[in-house]
């Protein structure tokens, strides 16, 4: 197949950025969350819940892609307004921090957004729980049904390893970096199956961190694969990658189960176990995460790298020819909307959406297939 030509991709991110200046300018208080897919109205959340980041990351991109030092001002002050989530009692805060901060330092050099990139990363680091080798879920991880400083999930990998890295060597703390390996081994540990496929959480003893048991609580069954967990699986691990060579082994084992998996049409259903497929919800969040994260894969491991690119542009095709709402025309829809997200369809909850991490990985992904982003430097 051939590469994504740059038109195209050129394209679909003047879409997503027609998105971002129509989010920007609605001026509503709250980070967006999820949105109708049809009228662009934002569900918001005050103090950002578990994605918050992601509208701050779309705005530093944003000012990477276009130039505008406005996008920049308006980073930094939503960044101020993710700032008090500091001392929050969640895992998530790697997510918060890493896309709504640490991003804006390192694509932007701004010294504004590195401060607290840094009090997150060190926020986060109180949490960490020796005996079970890893930081648990915590008591504030907004929605969640399943949480607390006995729980641990592997959307906790993304975002967490790398900002607990890259903080460490920012402030020559070695301990941090420790901590994040710990935290990414643990989780590919308890999460990851031996064939590579994924299960979303795990139970452990907080006293003495022993296992007590494996289960997806947001798939079809807690022994499906639901598939966020294995985007997540794929993102986290191969941003540990990154920095740390070693966790080439489990990314190869969770990516190539979703490029054997990944159905033929390139977007993948919301679980990859669900008796109804194909008469069921598709999930473009999570391949959204899985594209950006296997353009990061092909830079990481040169013997997978025509297999990964190429699955990952063939998603990314899929996504702007079938769900990202196009500019003009006959469509009365609002341009550069990622439609039929699916957050939670065990609640029913925003089941054909737009979600703001969906827009985000979409997004970043973009930049990259389009040259202006080396992915893997988020």
């Amino acid at each position: 197949m051939a590469r994504l030509e740059s038109r195209p991709t050129a394209e679909a991110l003047a879409r997503m950025a027609t998105r971002v200046e129509a989010t920007l300018a609605s001026d509503e208080s709250g980070f967006p969350h999820y949105a109708d897919q049809n009228t662009g109205v934002w569900t918001r959340s005050p103090a950002g819940d578990w994605c918050g980041g992601f509208w701050v990351g779309m705005l530093w991109l944003a000012a990477l892609v276009t130039g505008e030092d406005r996008y920049r001002r308006a980073a930094r002050i939503w960044v101020e307004r993710l700032r008090p989530r500091r001392g929050s009692d969640t895992v998530y805060r790697g997510l918060l921090f890493w896309h709504g901060a640490a991003i804006g330092a390192l694509l932007h050099g701004d010294r504004m957004a590195r401060e607290v990139a840094l009090e997150g990363a060190l926020g986060l680091a109180r949490l960490y729980n020796p005996r079970a080798r890893l930081i648990p879920l915590g008591d504030e991880t907004g929605a969640m049904p399943h949480a607390g400083r006995d729980e641990a999930s592997i959307g906790g990998v993304p975002g967490t390893t790398p900002l607990l890295i890259w903080a460490g060597r920012e402030i020559g703390d070695e301990g941090l970096e420790q901590m994040a390996v710990a935290h990414a081994n643990r989780h590919a540990e308890i999460c990851v199956r031996a064939d590579g496929s994924v299960n979303q959480s795990a139970s452990f003893d907080v006293e003495t961190g022993e296992l007590r048991r494996r289960y997806t609580h947001n798939g079809a069954r807690d022994d499906s694969t639901w598939a966020r967990a294995q985007a997540w699986a794929m993102a986290g691990f191969v941003q540990a990658a990154r920095w740390q060579p070693p966790f080439r082994e489990v990314v190869v084992r969770v990516s190539d189960w979703w490029v054997d998996h990944l159905p033929a049409d390139g977007v993948a259903f919301w679980d990859f176990d669900d008796p109804e497929i194909p008469n069921t919800n598709r999930d473009t969040s999570a391949t959204a995460i899985a594209a950006a994260a296997l353009l990061k894969a092909a830079r990481l491991i040169p013997e997978r790298e025509g297999r990964y690119r190429e699955t990952a542009e063939r998603m990314v095709r899929a996504l702007i020819d079938r769900h990202l709402t196009p500019a003009g025309g006959e469509d009365p829809r609002p341009p550069g909307i990622l439609t039929d997200g699916c957050y939670d369809r065990r609640t029913g909850l925003a089941t054909r959406n737009e979600l703001i991490w969906g827009d985000y990985y979409l997004f970043e992904t973009l930049c990259a297939l389009d040259e202006h982003l080396d992915p893997v430097l988020v």
